[in-house]
C-alpha cells in the first residue's frame, strides 16, 4: 500500500523531512532478530526511489530518461532496528555537484526521535551510455527544495 500524507510538524524536526516507512521483515534479520547491517544499502535505495518519486521523477526513473550511480555510501549505526518495526527512512540532500549528488538517510523507529542509523550516499548523474553528465535544471532545483513531510508508507 501506498499512502501519500502531508504532516505538520515544523521544519526542524526529523518528522519534517520525506519519510519512506518500511517494516523490518523476518528475512532481513540476522539470529538475534536484529537487522542485519547489509540491508541498510537496501532500504537507502528503497528510500532513495520513493524519495525521487516524491520529487516528480517517477516515470523518468522508470524508462531510463534518468539514471544515476552510487559512488560511495557510508552507515553509523546507533542502536539496533528489529523485526516488526516500522522504521522511517528520513531523505534528505545534503550536497549538489555538477554532476553528483549526495542524500542522507536517517533511520527512527516510526514515532521515535532516537537515530538508528544514519547513511550518506554520493550519486553521479549518468546518460544513458553511462558517462557522467550535469545535473539537469529541474532535477537540480528538485533536490533543492525536497519533499518536506511527505510520507510514503510501505509498512502495511
Amino acid at each position: 500500500m501506498n499512502d501519500t500524507a502531508r504532516g505538520t510538524e515544523a521544519a526542524a524536526s526529523p518528522s519534517a523531512a520525506f519519510c519512506y516507512r518500511l517494516r523490518v521483515r523476518y528475512a532481513e534479520c540476522d539470529a538475534q532478530k536484529v537487522v542485519f547491517n547489509a540491508r541498510y544499502g537496501d532500504y537507502v535505495d528503497l528510500a532513495t526511489t520513493e524519495y525521487l518519486r516524491a520529487l516528480g521523477f517517477g516515470e523518468e526513473l522508470i524508462d531510463g530518461r534518468l539514471d544515476y550511480q552510487l559512488v560511495k555510501q557510508t552507515t553509523e549505526w546507533k542502536a539496533p532496528a528489529r523485526f516488526d518495526d516500522v522504521l522511517c527512512a528520513s531523505v534528505s540532500t545534503q550536497q549538489l555537484g555538477n554532476t553528483s549528488f549526495v542524500l542522507a538517510v536517517e533511520f527512527r523507529r516510526h514515532g521515535q526521535v532516537d537515530l538508528l542509523a544514519r547513511s550518506e550516499t554520493v550519486y553521479v548523474m549518468v546518460s544513458p551510455t553511462l558517462t557522467k553528465m550535469p545535473l539537469p535544471p529541474n532535477f537540480r532545483s528538485a533536490l533543492t527544495r525536497g519533499a518536506p513531510q511527505i510520507v510514503v508508507n510501505h509498512a502495511g
